[in-house]
C-alpha cells in the first residue's frame, strides 16, 4: 500500500488500565484470537497481544467499540507484530 493511502487509515486508540494485577480494561481491540484459562491472545491496533496468568476470563467485549474487560491473576503482557497468514505446511515446504 502506498504511503499516502496508509495516512488515510483511521486507527482507534489503544489503551489499557491494569488494576491490582486482577482486572484489565482495554480499548482498541480488534479481535480475540485465543482464550484459555492461562492465556488470552488479542489482536490490537498495534499488533498481537498475549496475556498470561491464571483463571483468566473475559467479562465483556464489544467488537463495535473495541472495548474489552479481562479478569484473573495477570502475570505478563507481551506484544508482537501482526502477522499475515502465510499458508500451510506445504506452501512453506515448496518455496
Amino acid at each position: 500500500m502506498p504511503s499516502d493511502e496508509r495516512s488515510n487509515v483511521v486507527r482507534k486508540k489503544h489503551s489499557m488500565i491494569l488494576e491490582d494485577r486482577k482486572t484489565l480494561t482495554f480499548t482498541g481491540i480488534k479481535d480475540v484470537s485465543g482464550l484459555e484459562d492461562q492465556k488470552v491472545e488479542l489482536s490490537t491496533e498495534l499488533g498481537e497481544l498475549t496475556i498470561k496468568g491464571n483463571g483468566l476470563h473475559i467479562n465483556g467485549f464489544s467488537s463495535d467499540t473495541g472495548e474489552l474487560e479481562l479478569e484473573g491473576e495477570i502475570d505478563s503482557l507481551v506484544y508482537s507484530e501482526s502477522r499475515k497468514p502465510e499458508g500451510g505446511f506445504f506452501s512453506k515446504l515448496f518455496r
